[in-house]
């Protein structure tokens, strides 16, 4: 699918929110991910990343985060994107979608946070009780995850281990549809958590 972006912004360190228009034909819902495609020396080269919005409209947003460090031909590609900068995309993929849970909990970090924050929207628009714990010293999407918190979601921001923020914001974990949105180390320790049960938790890692 070919889209353009409609707009770049930051939200945080090193994190920022792209907006892309919908295409026609595009449905999805958050927690789903696209695959941006590149061509790169001749070769098409492509990037996973998870739809933060919480509703799919004329457009839709991801929330991208960049290692400054890390550098890589992609990574420069996207950081020099300007607004009306043409894209092309497969997707939707993945199904770590909120079905209509009573009681949710969401662990998130790094970028994993643009669907956090979108799958708590649509599970508290709902009607569900929502958790959130997100594994960081420098949070991105500071206003979404503030709106959620004043709207009734439980919310738990800190470098810690995700055992105490689950112990905060959700005193039976056991009975939540729980999300894992984060790279490998996040989720290995989501997983380890005994209240966590992994054949039942929707988890994307982002490798």
């Amino acid at each position: 699918m070919e889209t353009t972006v409609h707009s770049i912004t930051s939200v945080g360190p090193d994190t920022v929110a792209v907006e892309l228009a919908t295409p026609a034909g595009f449905d999805a819902s958050p927690g789903q991910f696209v695959k941006l495609l590149f061509e790169i020396d001749g070769e098409t080269v492509g990037r996973f990343y998870t739809i933060s919005s919480s509703v799919i409209t004329e457009r839709f947003e991801l929330t991208i985060g960049f290692d400054p460090e890390a550098g890589g031909a992609v990574t420069e590609r996207l950081q020099a994107l300007d607004e009306g900068a043409p894209l092309t995309f497969e997707g939707p993929f993945g199904n770590s979608t909120y079905e209509g849970a009573s009681e949710v909990l969401i662990l998130a970090g790094g970028p994993g946070v643009g669907p956090a924050v979108a799958i708590a929207e649509v599970a508290l628009a709902g009607g569900a009780e929502v958790g959130v714990v997100y594994q960081s010293a420098d949070p991105a999407h500071r206003e979404r995850l503030d709106a959620l918190a004043e709207a009734g979601a439980a919310v738990w921001i800190d470098a810690a281990p995700l055992s105490e923020g689950i112990a905060t914001v959700s005193p039976s974990p056991g009975t939540a549809q729980v999300f894992v949105f984060g790279f490998a180390d996040l989720v290995a320790e989501a997983t380890a958590v005994d209240m966590i049960d992994p054949s039942t938790a929707k988890i994307e890692n982002f490798g």
